[in-house]
């Protein structure tokens, strides 16, 4: 079953490979910037915010792990654990960034725990239906579709993640 296979393959990558990497993450590597122009999270006018645009300028800018947690944590597991399994209330108005690596890596599981509990719960049949219009990209998509590409999302950013705190320790910054 499909669902079986979704959370197998995030549970273990979250159980044997990002978290793992996670202990320790100090502040300092949370908000480095290996290159000029990062997107990060910002405070700006007393609110902490996350450098984006849409569409992605080309080329993309290098981003810190601080934008990639939030990025994980925030955009890819809470605001659609909210829209398709919550009250909808978390979007990317009313989300507080993390403006520690601590409450990165505390929202980050908190959302990922709340994600792939409800994916734990889905049947057969509600994992082929239709993800529906909130999701523009995925919305004629079934639900497992959606389901396999945050799990591909996850294990693309988590491994920058991982890069870049080698990097961080190497030295290079």
């Amino acid at each position: 079953m499909w669902r079986d296979q979704l959370v197998a393959q995030i549970e273990f990558y979250w159980s044997y490979h990002l978290l793992p990497r996670l202990k320790g993450l100090t502040d300092e590597e949370y908000f480095w910037e290996p290159v000029p122009n990062c997107w990060s999270i910002r405070q700006v006018d007393g609110t902490w915010k996350i450098d984006w645009a849409w569409p992605t300028p080309d080329p993309a800018p290098v981003t810190t792990i601080a934008w990639r947690l939030a990025h994980l944590g925030v955009q890819t597991f809470g605001i659609r654990w909210s829209t398709h399994f919550g009250d909808g209330s978390l979007t990317l108005d009313t989300v507080k960034w993390p403006s520690t690596a601590r409450d990165a890596v505390t929202e980050l599981s908190r959302y990922y725990h709340l994600w792939v509990t409800a994916i734990q719960g889905m049947d057969e049949a509600s994992l082929a239906r239709p993800v529906g219009p909130q999701e523009h990209q995925w919305g004629n998509e079934p639900f497992a579709g959606l389901a396999f590409h945050l799990n591909r999302e996850f294990v693309h950013h988590g491994a920058e993640v991982c890069l870049l705190r080698d990097l961080y320790r190497a030295g290079t910054r």
